[in-house]
């Protein structure tokens, strides 16, 4: 038996499914691109920018000079800054790569919920211009450039059901992206085809397993998750 606290959130978050119908298929269609392999080989880089993004945010925040970030065709990205190679803000900022998808996902569901949506896409393509002045190749510039074209198309021309509809599914898939994410550096971890991961930078710094890092990373994105179908279904 659970305790009668959590079984009250339970059955508030099912209550909430079955009254929000759109918000539910947009998480439905946000779970369906991120599970199915060829969906997400081809929107995986759109996770990839959060991430690289989340890094060079908290380099700037803890005092570290960013240089320049570069996202491959691959889905790999890369950001490069400079300062001391220890410490507090080291660690944060590796901290941060993994973190920031499901993050930026938990806070676009609040801003969803809250009815502002126009403000949440235009806010995505603000941060999307700050990260393009520090892409460093091609691709990179041209991935950043066509998701923000994408989030600016539908934040000016989109009717508002479709917008609302739009800026959901992205949170969503933000939230469950950073989880699959987390899930494959896991996987890669085990089968050894990484020893560069942020998980392997933050042992080398704090001593701490890699895998416990890696579970950290997958355990505040579940946290996020769960925090956004609290305040989208909660009634």
């Amino acid at each position: 038996m659970l305790p009668p606290e959590v079984q009250g959130v339970l059955d508030a978050i099912v209550d909430g499914l079955t009254a929000r119908p759109a918000e539910l298929a947009a998480a439905a269609a946000a779970l369906l691109v991120v599970l199915w392999t060829v969906s997400w080989r081809m929107t995986r880089t759109v996770v990839t920018i959060a991430h690289e993004g989340g890094h060079a945010l908290v380099a700037v925040l803890v005092g570290r000079g960013l240089t320049g970030i570069r996202l491959h065709s691959d889905t790999s990205g890369v950001t490069h800054s400079t300062g001391a190679g220890r410490g507090p803000g080291v660690v944060l900022m590796f901290l941060a790569g993994y973190v920031f998808p499901p993050l930026l996902g938990l806070g676009g569901a609040a801003l969803v919920a809250g009815g502002y949506t126009s403000a949440l896409l235009w806010l995505g393509v603000a941060l999307l211009v700050a990260t393009l002045v520090y892409i460093r190749n091609l691709y990179g510039a041209f991935a950043v450039l066509v998701t923000g074209g994408v989030l600016g198309a539908v934040a000016t021309w989109a009717p508002p059901d479709w917008r609302a509809g739009f800026a959901a599914a992205l949170c969503w898939f933000l939230l469950f992206g950073g989880l699959r994410a987390v899930r494959e550096l896991q996987r890669s971890r085990r089968r050894r085809r990484t020893t560069t991961s942020d998980a392997d930078q933050l042992a080398a710094i704090t001593g701490v397993p890699g895998g416990m890092w890696a579970g950290v990373f997958g355990l505040i994105g579940l946290g996020a998750t769960l925090a956004a179908a609290v305040i989208v279904f909660m009634p």
